[in-house]
């Protein structure tokens, strides 16, 4: 009795400790993505330790990564727009270099660049320059124009994510976040129906000897890689919607959606089915005994009953619809 009890402590605490050091695992990775995440908003987003140069009487001190992307895409040409003087603003990067001096002025070794490069900024009033720190020179005659760090202000309502953009990097998720809500809301309005339907059916009006050939093709879908429902909706679904709508290209939030429902449904049919199968026999043959039809029964009985694992199927396909990237 004793090496028993013994026995079961010893699983108990064997238990115990994996279930510890699982629960730990998991929180030290969310922790890490945390701290990585985080560190997004702690940085410059200037790429490969550029700087950002004007010339000393320039008024800008600082600016912001949108703003310098549009002076770089000629969207802002003028200073006045971002606060400075009513001046053009001349672009400078460091691939402009034999523009404006000799390969023997910079030397070799690129050892006479860094004094070029502040006489070059401080002589043009109204340029804008963008190279290495490390061309920065020691008594560098003009002045760095600091650059907004990220924020999650910035991050949530961006409308641009280019994390490789040069010089300054755009984050902002606010077209991924909407894109992802658009098409996992139609995705559930295309899947749940016809899951809740086909569920019903299953569970309800098929005979056994079908329901246990459509049963397993069902929950095989299930383990189908996103990748081939993805490569089905690419040469399927994306031309079927550039023939029937006329589109210049097929590949729409619409094509997404019913990529994401077809991979939706398996889940949402089989734990539907499996709520609707689990209603008491008693309160089907109680609604019938009352007068009640078999479509009444299952309108009025059935589904508020299975209502509970109902909801835990569309919880469930919803969160495969918006965890899903690679069909997408």
């Amino acid at each position: 009795m004793t090496l028993k009890r013994f026995i079961e402590k010893l699983i108990e605490g064997m238990l115990m400790i994996s279930s510890s050091i699982s629960a730990l695992a998991v929180l030290l990775i969310v922790l890490f993505l945390f701290k990585e995440g985080f560190s997004l908003f702690s940085t410059s987003p200037l790429e490969n330790h550029n700087v950002i140069v004007v010339s000393k009487g320039n008024p800008i001190e600082k600016l912001t990564a949108p703003q310098i992307k549009d002076i770089f895409d000629q969207k802002i040409t003028n200073w006045q727009t971002v606060g400075g003087k009513n001046d053009t603003i001349i672009l400078f990067t460091i691939n402009d270099v034999s523009n404006y001096f000799s390969e023997e002025e910079i030397g070799e070794n690129f050892e006479y660049l860094p004094e070029k490069l502040s006489r070059l900024t401080d002589s043009i009033p109204s340029m804008l320059a963008v190279y290495p720190d490390k061309y920065l020179a020691k008594d560098f005659k003009g002045k760095t124009v600091s650059v907004a760090k990220n924020n999650i202000p910035d991050f949530i309502s961006g409308r641009e994510w280019f994390p490789t953009a040069e010089p300054a990097v755009q984050l902002g998720v606010l077209p991924l976040i909407l894109g992802t809500l658009m098409v996992s809301f139609f995705a559930i309005l295309f899947a749940l129906p016809v899951g809740l339907a086909t569920a019903i059916y299953m569970a309800e009006v098929a005979d056994e000897r079908l329901r246990k050939i459509l049963k397993p093709i069902i929950e095989l879908l299930a383990g189908i890689p996103s990748v081939v429902y993805g490569f089905f909706g690419l040469i399927v679904i994306v031309p079927l919607i550039h023939d029937t709508f006329n589109l210049p290209v097929g590949e729409t939030a619409l094509a997404g959606s019913i990529v994401l429902a077809i991979m939706a449904l398996p889940t949402i049919i089989t734990v539907s089915e499996d709520a609707i199968r689990n209603t008491p026999r008693s309160m089907k043959e109680a609604s019938l005994a009352l007068g009640a039809n078999k479509w009444q029964t299952i309108a009025r009985v059935i589904i508020p009953n299975s209502m509970s694992g109902i909801s835990a199927a569309a919880i469930l396909g919803i969160g495969r619809a918006i965890g899903e990237t690679m069909a997408v």
